[in-house]
């Protein structure tokens, strides 16, 4: 309980969630000024009137930065028509260098026109560099046509790119780089926000092993602080449920030892049929007495879990069997080890061992791994057992066979132990007749 007292809780799960919430926009805010204040605009690809001329005479030029002008023949002419203040003495110009009425001269764009300055300052420069002082040119996407004599209409227009543009994939890589820089400071809001949840998941794992297990520290948002504090209380009120109740039948059981001793004095004057029959009968109860206190004196007695070969627990227990002569073998298989109470584990595959040989004439046991648990699986070669009965063989003092003979049973108590183990290391364990006839106890502990 001390280390509940040191640990404290941080701050609202909600508070914290929202910090990472904020803290990514005002990244992403900031990336997009970096963008827009920094890196120049977007030069688009133009093309001066010489060069489409040209392509409506002869071969395209070639370009080196920019993509190649096509040439198609279509029965319409290309629209929407462009609606800038230069695009009648374009029309002209093209016209009368081709020889054509202007009527013939169809300029048309689906883009609107470049409202930054700056991409119209890029282009005279770089016009100015290339030492040409031709005044017109037209900015990619557009399309001119040019009505031939035939009626058709020959289009020229840039080739579709395929792909970023080098701005495109300039501002990807910021994007990259930046959600590489974010990518830290999630992980570590992340951790921070996982760990008291799979904390918190531990220790109800560690519950169902350990009743007795150490209280949880509450650690992490203040929302995880009121979740540990109400399984801390729910954790400590199981106990005592438990210890109460525990107590009571040990109790109950030892002071049903004092009316019985009183009975077996009080038949000693009755006639011997009479008498040999009560004396049997309290026998068995105090036979029953003596198994509860058995059985409630180990249960509230955990013992100290320590590392454990299983393979060599239960080749232990069958060679003590073998020396009295049952039939019992251990498959070789892997070694697997797990943390267990050494003798609550051995009072367990003993019974089962027992039952095995008693009720089937012989009992193979394996081990084996499966999804982070060792299996162990005992099969005799008895009868099996009903469907019906599989999970009340498992309740205290059930027996199929009704005697109390410890010639043909017990009293009901083994497997009832045997389950009450298993769940107090976390498993469980079950019995499953097998095809070929016989029966197959399946014991799961998780590792």
């Amino acid at each position: 309980m001390s280390l509940m007292r040191r640990a404290r809780p941080t701050g609202s799960l909600f508070v914290q969630l929202a910090t990472l919430v904020g803290l990514a926009l005002v990244l992403a805010e900031a990336i997009n000024l970096l963008l827009i204040f920094n890196l120049p605009p977007p030069t688009p690809d133009f093309y001066r009137l010489s060069e489409i001329e040209q392509t409506f005479r002869g071969p395209a030029p070639t370009f080196t930065e920019r993509k190649p002008l096509q040439l198609e023949l279509t029965a319409k002419p290309p629209g929407p028509a462009m609606e800038s203040a230069n695009a009648p003495a374009i029309r002209a110009r093209l016209a009368k260098d081709l020889g054509l009425s202007v009527d013939s001269v169809v300029l048309a764009t689906k883009a609107g026109p470049y409202a930054d300055r700056r991409v119209f300052r890029i282009i005279r420069d770089r016009i100015a560099r290339e030492g040409v002082r031709e005044e017109h040119y037209l900015v990619a996407p557009f399309e001119v046509g040019v009505r031939r004599a035939d009626g058709q209409w020959a289009v020229i227009r840039p080739q579709p790119a395929f792909g970023l543009d080098p701005w495109q994939t300039r501002t990807a890589l910021w994007f990259v780089v930046c959600a590489i820089a974010m990518a830290p400071i999630s992980y570590v809001f992340a951790r921070r926000l996982s760990r008291p949840i799979k904390q918190f998941a531990d220790a109800a794992e560690r519950l169902g092993r350990d009743p007795r297990a150490e209280p949880l520290a509450i650690k992490g948002s203040s929302e995880i602080g009121v979740a540990v504090r109400a399984f801390n209380d729910m954790q400590e009120r199981l106990r005592r449920y438990v210890d109460d109740r525990t107590a009571m039948v040990g109790a109950i059981a030892h002071d049903l030892r004092t009316p019985l001793t009183r009975l077996r004095f009080r038949i000693e004057g009755l006639p011997d049929d009479q008498k040999a029959k009560m004396a049997n009968d309290i026998d068995q109860m105090e036979e029953m007495i003596s198994a509860a206190l058995t059985f409630v004196r180990d249960a509230s007695r955990p013992g100290e879990r320590t590392p454990l070969e299983l393979s060599s627990l239960l080749e232990s227990l069958c060679d003590e069997m073998a020396e009295t002569g049952a039939a019992t073998e251990v498959e070789s298989g892997e070694k697997v080890v797990l943390q267990g109470d050494p003798m609550a584990l051995r009072r367990l595959f003993a019974n089962l061992l027992e039952n095995a040989v008693k009720y089937g004439g012989r009992a193979r046991t394996r081990v084996f791994l499966a999804e982070q648990n060792a299996v162990v699986e005992i099969e005799d070669d008895g009868p099996g057992i009903p469907p019906a009965e599989r999970e009340k063989v498992f309740e205290p003092f059930y027996r199929r066979e009704p005697s109390r003979s410890r010639q043909t049973g017990g009293i009901g108590l083994g497997l009832a132990v045997v389950r009450s183990i298993a769940r107090g290391h976390g498993g469980d364990v079950d019995l499953v007749n097998r095809a070929g006839g016989g029966l197959t106890a399946r014991v799961q502990l998780p590792l």
